[in-house]
């Protein structure tokens, strides 16, 4: 009957026979429910490691040394145990969903794909500009975008006002990720606070997996070449795949800070930033490829590679890796 909740049948038994006999031994548990005592024990073992016995002392020799909890506390153990089991997975489902999406962005633009139906190719900046203020102007609900890069020309943000004006103006909900990094550069923060102050949803993050712009959640537009987002595009509008995307971008803006808050230090007093610069040691990164993740200049990117080695007592990126697992820094990966 408990089977549901993680309770076999011979431990069921087992907790049931010690509710209507507590002072029975291994030996008349076996007897009386027609068990092996090996069956018996193996039963206990299990009772114990789902807390529904308990140790108890001895009176004249009898019993077996634990008593069973009343039925109403062994319901709410088994509960809240199948419960932290079943957020435990979720987050593991989540993880997986962000993994994979991440995998289908990267591979989506890494590989372009002749024109069918599921995919469009943009070559070149003029057909990329021309093709997302088409999409733009059929936006109806919701514009959600990863930008990364860091600091943005005056020029690029001066052409994308109006159109953000014209998003937000037909009510059509706009969320934005920025780097981290942009907090730093006035042209790029004062654009990003006129999409606050205009209805805009704007959040940060240290760094970001792909430029990526999803209209509708029906469409999304992704770069062909990552180190050079105006060579080309593609637009994706496989079911799927946009589904992937979509569940990608909730999951990097579940954890991105909104603008005007402070990024948070972690519990070992870390910034997010230099958390993210961590990982990326960790991964082999070249302190070029950190600064473009972050958006910051290689200048930034070895300074701080530099006072986490030094932190770390590691001579080498790999050592700074292994020595931040050791000390907690850092998850292990097994």
């Amino acid at each position: 009957m408990l089977d549901v909740l993680g309770l076999d049948a011979v431990a069921e038994a087992i907790y049931r026979g010690m509710l209507t006999s507590p002072r029975d031994g291994v030996t008349a548990l076996a007897t009386r429910l027609g068990l092996t005592e090996e069956q018996v024990r193996r039963g206990l073992d299990r009772l114990s490691e789902l807390a529904l016995i308990q140790p108890a002392g001895r009176e004249g020799g009898e019993g077996i040394g634990f008593r069973a909890i009343g039925p109403e506390t062994a319901m709410e153990v088994l509960l809240a145990r199948q419960q932290a089991e079943l957020a435990a997975q979720q987050m593991r489902v989540e993880a997986s969903r962000a993994a994979a999406a991440q995998l289908i962005a990267e591979c989506s633009a890494l590989r372009p794909r002749a024109v069918d139906q599921a995919a469009e190719q943009l070559l070149g900046p003029d057909a990329i500009r021309e093709r997302l203020a088409e999409l733009a102007r059929s936006a109806r609900t919701e514009v959600t975008t990863f930008a990364p890069g860091g600091a943005h020309s005056a020029e690029d943000l001066a052409a994308s006002r109006k159109p953000n004006a014209d998003l937000l103006g037909r009510g059509v909900r706009m969320r934005t990720i920025y780097l981290d990094s942009v907090r730093n550069h006035a042209p790029t923060l004062e654009h990003v606070s006129w999409l606050h102050q205009h209805g805009g949803q704007v959040r940060t993050v240290p760094d970001l997996p792909i430029r990526m712009i999803i209209f509708d959640r029906r469409q999304a537009v992704l770069p062909i070449d990552t180190s050079d987002a105006r060579a080309g595009g593609v637009v994706l509008s496989g079911a799927g795949t946009v589904a992937a995307l979509c569940a990608l971008f909730e999951s990097v803006w579940q954890t991105a800070v909104p603008l005007g808050t402070t990024p948070k230090c972690d519990a070992k007093d870390m910034p997010a930033q230099e958390r993210a610069v961590l990982k990326m040691l960790a991964q082999g990164y070249t302190d070029e490829a950190i600064a473009k993740r972050l958006g910051v200049s290689p200048r930034t990117a070895r300074r701080v590679a530099a006072n986490l080695m030094e932190r770390l007592d590691a001579r080498s990126r790999f050592e700074a890796g292994v020595h931040a697992v050791q000390d907690g820094w850092l998850p292990s990966t097994r």
